[in-house]
């Protein structure tokens, strides 16, 4: 099959996968990661995605940059309380998530423990590729919507950062692991001040255009990104992705809603990205890399995904406004994206290269984690909210996607205020 139908056929799924989600209401990022594998190695081989070369890898790093780049823009950590909330989510998760993730697919899943670090700091992104789409489609409440996007956007670079870095230690690259950490920092600040400042200098020019010229805008604005990515990455390998997100976090700041429209269309063009990615990884994977892995493996997930409920209780220790609800639902909700797939796949081909065993099997562990946490929580996230109460009226997600509608409603009287909602519907 030529590269040109390989696209076609992703595109395509990618396109139907997002239909028969909105006509059946299942979440789109089950039906899209079911799509991939129905036209991939596993299903009916339409699509090799291998076939597409090296340049595969580096166009599905831009089109995640672009995915996390949306996420930084419309990432608005309002009040200290939230502020506090992700910080401890993501510190805990940080330290006890590695670890957690190290143990279990050393003892579950049979991984060695070079690998199992590396496992565990890939396992660490709950990536917003999913996440993102998962709670705006079930109406998740904001307040717990922001933490888990929030949550991905942080540690989806952090862990692909951290990972690199374990893998260099298990090829030998690195000789000893107090060079880890000075290394994560080094990769992690430059990424994050590199970005900042190409947030802020794209600011200073965007600010300067006319309303008008929204299509000039999102086209300077892709430029300065696809840029600052490919360029971050040339200086600091994996830095590229925290780039992005401080990026898009200044641009999200900087630029005032009432004068640009760029917010939208990032957004649709990002999820454009997710509907062609989601199915073109997954026919990648095919069932000779997830059967060696056996009960061992299966286990190994599931114990992962309880594992959580442990680390969100105590990440959220002494956290004000947490109901037991509030926290069961985070503690469900973190399944694995985009970002994930394609560092296993990176790493087992460097792994391969190196001629150390294993590859495969940590490909296969992570892809399983992506499918399981997916399939199960993609699933029964949507009926949990409901069953707990976290799920936003219609009146409640109108109000929130525009705040002069709930200004003007602030001044109607009870009756008028359903009209005014449907004028603007």
């Amino acid at each position: 099959m030529t590269s040109e139908l390989i696209w076609g056929f992703a595109f395509f799924a990618g396109a139907l996968a997002r239909l028969v989600a909105r006509l059946s209401g299942w979440p789109a990022v089950v039906v899209l990661l079911a799509s991939g594998l129905l036209i991939g190695d596993a299903g009916l081989d339409w699509v090799q995605p291998e076939a597409l070369g090296g340049g595969l890898e580096s166009l599905v790093g831009l089109l995640v940059s672009l995915v996390l780049f949306d996420g930084g823009l419309n990432l608005r950590l309002a009040g200290r309380d939230l502020q506090r909330a992700v910080l401890q989510l993501v510190l805990t998760r940080g330290l006890l998530g590695l670890a957690g993730g190290a143990l279990l697919a050393h003892e579950l899943a049979g991984l060695s423990w070079p690998l199992a670090w590396v496992f565990g700091a890939i396992a660490l992104g709950t990536g917003p590729t999913v996440i993102t789409p998962l709670v705006q489609q079930m109406r998740l409440v904001p307040r717990l919507s922001t933490v888990l996007e929030a949550e991905g956007l942080i540690l989806e670079p952090v862990g692909a950062v951290l990972a690199l870095l374990l893998l260099q230690l298990a090829l030998g690259d690195l000789s000893q692991w107090d060079q880890v950490l000075p290394l994560l920092l080094l990769r992690l600040g430059g990424g994050v001040l590199i970005g900042s400042l190409s947030g802020w200098l794209l600011v200073l020019v965007l600010e300067r255009l006319p309303r008008e010229a929204e299509g000039l805008k999102l086209q300077l604005s892709l430029g300065v990104l696809f840029l600052l990515v490919s360029g971050t990455q040339v200086l600091l390998p994996e830095a590229g992705l925290p780039a992005a997100v401080s990026a898009g976090v200044v641009v999200g700041l900087g630029l005032k809603e009432e004068s640009s429209s760029l917010d939208a269309l990032i957004a649709h063009l990002a999820q454009l990205a997710i509907t062609v990615l989601f199915p073109l990884l997954a026919a990648d994977l095919s069932w000779g890399e997830l059967s060696p892995l056996g009960w061992g493996g299966v286990s190994c997930v599931a114990a992962l995904m309880l594992f959580r409920w442990l680390v969100v209780q105590a990440g959220s220790l002494g956290l004000p406004g947490l109901s037991w609800g509030d926290k069961l639902m985070l503690s469900w909700v973190a399944p694995r994206g985009i970002v994930t797939a394609a560092v296993a796949s990176l790493f087992a081909l460097k792994l391969d290269a190196a001629g150390i065993l294993g590859g495969g099997t940590l490909k296969g562990l992570v892809f399983l984690t992506i499918l399981i946490t997916v399939a199960v929580q993609g699933l029964s996230a949507p009926l949990l909210a409901r069953r707990l109460g976290l799920v936003e009226s219609d009146l409640e997600a109108a109000l929130d996607a525009s705040p002069g509608l709930a200004a003007g409603l602030e001044q109607q009287p009870g009756g008028e205020q359903v009209g005014a909602l449907e004028a603007a519907e």
